[in-house]
C-alpha cells in the first residue's frame, strides 16, 4: 500500500527514516522539497560528478575510470547538453524492512528535459541516495543545490521479505557521498 504523509512523518520522527527531515513542503523561491501528501521530495546536495569526454574514456560499470567525470562542489551545477551527472541526496535514509521506496523525478525539472533515474530504495537499505541526473536537451541545464530534485514514494508490503538488502550485505549499504558503480569481485 502507498504510504501517506502521516505515516512518513511518524517514521521520520520515531525511527529516523529520513534525516534531515523537513516537516512541510518548502517551496517559496525554491524547487520544492519536504513532506508531501503521498511522498517526500528530496534535495540534491552540492556535490556532483559531471561526465566528460575530455579523456575519451569508456564508461564501464565493471572497470570505472575516474577520468570519466569532473568533480564539482557548488551552489549549482551545469549539466552539459545530452550528458549527465551523478549527485547525492542531502538526506540520509533508513528504509524499514517491510517497505520499498521509489525515487521519481520532479515535474519542474522534467519540464526542462531533466530526468532523474528511477531508483529503488530496498528494504533495510541505509545511506545517502546517489542520483543520476540526465540532461536530454541540446542545451546546458542548471541544477540547484540544496533544493528539490526528486520525490520518494513508499510502498509497504503485506508481509516482510525473507532477505533484506541489509541481510545480504548489499554493495551500496551505508553509502555516503556520491557513490560510483561497484561490482562485487568475491563473496562478502
Amino acid at each position: 500500500m502507498l504510504k501517506n504523509d502521516a505515516w512518513i512523518r511518524e517514521m521520520c520522527r520515531k525511527h529516523g527514516m529520513i534525516e534531515p527531515y523537513c516537516e512541510k513542503l518548502e517551496a517559496k523561491g525554491k524547487i520544492s522539497y519536504g513532506l508531501s501528501s503521498y511522498g517526500y521530495d528530496i534535495r540534491v546536495s552540492d556535490e556532483y560528478k559531471v561526465f566528460t569526454d575530455v579523456h575519451n574514456c569508456i564508461v564501464d560499470p565493471k572497470n570505472f575510470d575516474d577520468r570519466s567525470f569532473v568533480d564539482i562542489k557548488a551552489p549549482s551545477c551545469i549539466v552539459p547538453a545530452h550528458s549527465f551527472a551523478l549527485a547525492r541526496s542531502v538526506e540520509y535514509f533508513r528504509i524499514p524492512r517491510e517497505v520499498i521506496g521509489l525515487c521519481i523525478g520532479k515535474s519542474t525539472y522534467a519540464r526542462c528535459g531533466i530526468v532523474v533515474n528511477i531508483t529503488p530504495l530496498e528494504p533495510e537499505w541505509e545511506g545517502h541516495l546517489t542520483l543520476e541526473i540526465s540532461n536530454t536537451t541540446p542545451l546546458p541545464a542548471k541544477i540547484y543545490s540544496n533544493e528539490g530534485i526528486s520525490q520518494l514514494i513508499f510502498l509497504e508490503a503485506d508481509k516482510e521479505c525473507e532477505i533484506s538488502y541489509k541481510d545480504r550485505n548489499g554493495k551500496y549499504q551505508l553509502q555516503r557521498g556520491v557513490t560510483l558503480p561497484r561490482i562485487l569481485t568475491k563473496e562478502k
